[in-house]
């Protein structure tokens, strides 16, 4: 996917994300929103229940069970 990173967050929206901040924690869930700051809004993702842990490149992963905001500061890549 490549383009402005606003074009890239709307043809994601209501899509499963990976969304990685400064302090190494890794949130996984559908996104449902964003703004012109990069604030995101991640909803949880069905069935994903288990995906507490270290993930793949050995940080903190959390699995959401409520919606989530998280403020476009600390976000360092979302993956479509």
């Amino acid at each position: 996917m490549s383009g402005r990173p606003l074009d890239v967050l709307e043809a994601s929206l209501s899509e499963p994300v990976t969304v990685h901040l400064k302090d190494g924690t890794t949130y996984y869930g559908i996104l449902a929103g964003y703004d012109q700051h990069m604030n995101v809004v991640i909803d949880p993702e069905d069935g994903v229940v288990d995906r507490i842990g270290d993930d793949l490149d050995g940080e903190f992963a959390v699995a959401i069970e409520d919606t989530t905001i998280i403020r476009g500061d600390n976000v360092v890549t979302i993956k479509a």
